[in-house]
């Protein structure tokens, strides 16, 4: 099968695309380079051809041949998506779903998108299944909610849209972030030894290895039409709910001689627990095969490896609010994101007769 995976630079894209390439399938890449400088370390031997692009500037004829299209590519995390929220809108909500009408029009079989269980928010229910009601919290889960809603009506007989609710993502790769939970308690316990939290850690998150994300994905590609067509899938195991307290302890356990301490509840009330069985129920194959606990042994490792500094931790590469603010600041790139060179000059008219 041929497929554009959107975000091939990023911190899933980077992993996914070689996964799919030893599965057997052809990838062609999407990605604007935002994080081009964020390179952890050397783990990658598969990378597919990828067409820097914005997924705004992404034209049909760029989807010729295409069967299927794995879209990640968004402003990715809520203070990335706050920080220019109408551009958040534009570029996830809009960006999303100008590319699968234009997948739909050339025919392209499948629409594999990227959605979060952030959209569920404060939950109400005990575990949040894909029929609970969502409660977005911010702009970024918002938009997913929007696409979701947006990206239903247009399947038919030729056009089978899949939407994977992605627990938080943890674990290694080459293209790192630090800016998401498990991950940023890591960092926190090898450059610092000390974890001092400043909630209580009593909310919950579903955890999920990008790993086991790449795993979905290419069991979403290689089921048959009717277990996907227009379906939502929280990615994840019901086994992995943990509250941030529980995620601490893990990693503090982790990492020889790290503090943990804890403060008062906080402001940010969000807190799920999720129920992932129904993708194990349409998706026999699938079934994660790293917990909190592996993933943090798995990034112990690395830092050891890479024998990782504080300054490596803390570079804003790492960061996706910290590089789109240099990005921003530096003006590389404007107030809509577009790059400011030739690129985003094209970008930014192609954008505007479509």
């Amino acid at each position: 099968m041929k497929v554009l995976v959107t975000g091939t630079e990023g911190y899933l894209g980077s992993l996914l695309a070689p996964i799919l390439r030893e599965h057997g399938h052809e990838v062609l890449g999407v990605d604007t380079g935002f994080y081009k400088s964020g390179w952890l370390y050397h783990g990658l031997t598969l990378t597919p051809h990828t067409l820097n692009k914005d997924i705004r500037q992404i034209e049909e004829a760029d989807l010729d041949g295409i069967q299927a299209v794995v879209h990640m590519a968004e402003l990715s995390n809520d203070p990335a998506g706050a920080l220019v929220p109408d551009v958040t809108y534009e570029i996830n909500h809009q960006g999303s779903v100008r590319l699968a009408e234009m997948a739909r029009r050339r025919r392209v079989e499948r629409f594999v998108y990227m959605s979060s269980c952030s959209v569920y928010g404060l939950a109400a229910d005990d575990y949040m299944t894909e029929e609970s009601a969502v409660n977005p919290q911010t702009a970024y889960a918002t938009c997913k909610t929007m696409v979701e809603r947006d990206l239903k009506p247009m399947a038919d007989t030729n056009f089978s849209p899949t939407y994977l609710r992605n627990a938080t993502a943890y674990g290694a790769s080459p293209r790192m972030r630090f800016d998401i939970v498990l991950n940023n308690l890591a960092g926190l316990a090898w450059t610092t030894k000390d974890i001092k939290m400043v909630s209580d850690g009593t909310p919950w998150r579903p955890l999920v290895h990008a790993l086991d994300i790449a795993k979905a994905i290419c069991c979403v590609l290689a089921a048959p039409r009717e277990a996907i067509h227009n379906q939502i899938f929280n990615v994840g195991d019901t086994a992995h709910n943990y509250t941030i307290k529980e995620i601490a302890e893990i990693v503090a356990d982790i990492f020889p001689g790290c503090q943990l301490t804890f403060g008062d509840q906080s402001a940010d009330n969000r807190s799920y627990r999720v129920s992932f069985d129904k993708i194990r129920d349409r998706l026999p194959d699938f079934e994660c095969d790293w917990s909190a606990r592996t993933g943090a042994e798995q990034l112990h490792d690395i830092f050891r490896q890479v024998d990782m500094t504080s300054a490596v931790f803390n570079d804003r590469a790492f960061t996706r609010l910290k590089q789109l603010e240099y990005l921003l600041r530096t003006q590389q790139i404007d107030q809509r994101f577009f790059w400011n060179n030739g690129v985003g000059r094209a970008g930014r008219s192609a954008d505007a007769k479509s």
